[in-house]
C-alpha cells in the first residue's frame, strides 16, 4: 500500500480525479489518464445495453479523440483487486509498456502500481 501523501503531486491528483469520477457517477470504478502535455482525462465505467466499457478504457478513448499521443500515467480506482489485461493493453497503446498505471481503493489508498506492459 502506497500512503497518498507519499505519491508524486501529479499522480496524487490523477488518483483524486479517478476517485471522484467513481463517486459523482455511482459507477463501479473511475479512471484518469494523464497525457504527455500533463493534460487529463477523467472517466467513469460505462455500461449500456450496447456498450461496456471499464473506466480505463474510456478514459484512454477520450484522451486519444482529443488528440493526446501519449501517457505518462494512469490511475484507476475500484474495489477490484487488479487492473485487468485489456485495460493495461489500452494505456500500453498509447503510452508504452513502461507506463506506470496505480491501482487505488475507493478510499484512494493506492494498493498497487503496475506498467501497462
Amino acid at each position: 500500500m502506497t500512503e497518498s501523501s507519499a505519491l508524486d503531486p501529479e499522480d496524487r491528483k490523477i488518483v483524486t480525479l479517478a476517485r471522484s469520477a467513481r463517486a459523482r457517477n455511482g459507477v463501479p470504478e473511475g479512471a484518469a489518464v494523464r497525457d504527455e502535455t500533463g493534460r487529463t482525462y477523467v472517466a467513469g465505467s460505462v455500461e449500456l445495453a450496447s456498450l461496456r466499457l471499464s473506466a480505463l478504457r474510456t478514459a484512454v478513448a477520450m484522451a486519444v479523440a482529443s488528440g493526446a499521443t501519449s501517457l505518462e500515467a494512469a490511475a484507476v480506482v475500484s474495489e477490484a483487486e487488479s487492473v485487468p489485461a485489456q485495460d493495461l493493453d489500452a494505456v500500453s497503446d498509447l503510452g508504452g509498456p513502461q507506463t506506470p498505471v496505480l491501482l487505488a481503493g475507493p478510499d484512494g489508498t493506492v494498493r498497487s502500481t503496475v506498467s501497462a506492459g
